[in-house]
């Protein structure tokens, strides 16, 4: 032991449970299993190890020894075509698909925080070697503060309003609002479909806000939320029972048509504002300098 064996020891433990703060399984049901979770655990040591070998290589002048963390870099990007993979095999055999834009943010999320726990490992060995471990302690605290804080972004609930609409048969189409979703010719599907179905109407705050929500990939995601959450009367072979969300052309608004088996007014709602803004579907055209000319 010398030295470096504390700080080292102290760097790569912290880094390790930043990893598992960061790893959890939520509503979207992903990762689940034991051994997904402890194929990103292991990746996580990793990580931490390598964060908290860089700062005692930098002081003994070792600066071959940094040129691992490039090395690392290429090895975590694996980790996201493993993710994409993954979510992509999974996702044909969804009743309602994740779709490619939310599978590509969440692959996304998998790497970077990878790089996440390497730099929470190397200010918290460096603060041990150049302070004490109190202060080490205290930088910890900030950090994972930090993580819990920034660890998710913004969702629909910061940009739209969400509110119930009422569903209607016009003939053969159904409608949320005014906003029309399908053509449903059978009147057993009509029958079904106005047992089961809810409406909601989202209305963007700002003209950006109407580019992200028309996003196709956006969509999906709010579909895959409330199909996973509420459940969804469907199953394979039936094309009627889809949910689905439609966009009305003059005002940016989209109609969202599901059908739920916990019809639930106020959980929609509330699931509905907690999908996550997926930052594939983010548009601001309003920052466009053709805009401000």
């Amino acid at each position: 032991m010398n030295e470096y064996t504390y700080p080292i020891l102290f760097g790569v433990t912290i880094g390790t449970i930043a990893r598992m703060i960061m790893l959890k399984t939520d509503y979207r049901q992903y990762p689940t299993y034991l051994h997904g979770k402890i194929i990103h655990l292991a990746l996580g040591f990793i990580a931490a190890g390598l964060g908290s070998v860089a700062v005692p290589a930098i002081m003994e002048k070792e600066f071959t020894a940094v040129t691992f963390l490039t090395i690392a870099a290429s090895q975590f990007r694996e980790v996201r075509n493993m993710e994409r993979n993954t979510l992509s095999e999974m996702d044909s055999y969804e009743l309602v698909p994740r779709g490619n834009t939310y599978i590509e943010g969440i692959a996304v999320a998998f790497e970077s925080r990878n790089y996440l726990v390497i730099f929470t490992s190397l200010l918290t060995t460096m603060a041990y070697l150049v302070w004490n471990i109190y202060l080490a302690i205290l930088v910890t605290v900030i950090c994972i503060y930090l993580l819990r804080k920034y660890m998710s972004g913004s969702t629909l609930g910061d940009i739209v309003s969400v509110e119930e609409a009422k569903i209607s048969f016009d003939g053969a189409g159904l409608y949320v609002d005014n906003i029309y979703i399908m053509n449903i010719g059978l009147p057993i599907r009509q029958k079904e479909i106005m047992k089961h179905g809810m409406g909601f109407i989202l209305t963007p705050q700002n003209f950006d806000v109407r580019s992200t929500i028309a996003n196709l990939g956006q969509r999906q995601a709010i579909l895959h939320d409330i199909s996973v959450s509420l459940g969804v009367i469907r199953d394979s072979g039936t094309p009627a029972l889809v949910p689905l969300i439609k966009r009305d052309l003059d005002d940016g608004r989209i109609g969202v048509f599901i059908l739920p088996q916990d019809k639930d007014v106020k959980k929609a709602i509330k699931v509905i504002r907690s999908v996550p803004v997926l930052e594939n579907a983010i548009r601001m055209p309003s920052e466009s300098k053709a805009q401000n000319k």
